[in-house]
């Protein structure tokens, strides 16, 4: 299995699930940087998404993970980043799409929506999923244009 440099951020609501994830991704030999947050004390999901998006625009990190409650306003936080494609997965089947079919540079998950089991199999078939190309590329193209 290929290993990537992953960055990884949350706010309280999604603490839990990125210290789960973050153990299981330096299990599996990725390296990882925790943007925070480090603790469940309440706080606003994009002081914590936004430098992991940055860190995927900018080439530090080759993918990024944000969780929260929901994953849908870390999603949109992410995606205010020109160059990040961020989708937010609820299954194994979703978190394939977000790779084969949009190149998505990172992931969003909801620590309120998914068991701690899935979210975890969700980030593993994401990172094992290549992006499809082809017919794909075209959207792609789009979608970073209009950024």
């Amino acid at each position: 299995m290929k290993t990537y440099t992953i960055a990884i951020g949350s706010d309280h609501a999604g603490y839990n699930y990125k210290e789960s994830i973050k153990a299981m991704l330096f299990a599996e030999g990725h390296t990882v940087r925790d943007m925070g947050t480090d603790s469940t004390e309440r706080c606003d999901y994009p002081d914590f998404c936004f430098p992991v998006a940055r860190a995927v625009a900018s080439g530090e990190v080759e993918r990024g993970i944000v969780l929260g409650g929901s994953g849908n306003g870390e999603a949109m936080a992410a995606n205010r980043v020109k160059g990040v494609r961020c989708g937010v997965c609820w299954s194994e089947e979703v978190a394939a799409w977000n790779r084969s079919h949009n190149d998505a540079n990172c992931l969003s998950l909801g620590e309120r929506t998914i068991s701690e089991e899935e979210a975890l199999q969700i980030v593993r078939v994401w990172l094992a999923t290549e992006f499809e190309g082809g017919r794909h590329i075209p959207r792609i193209k789009k979608l970073d244009s209009m950024a």
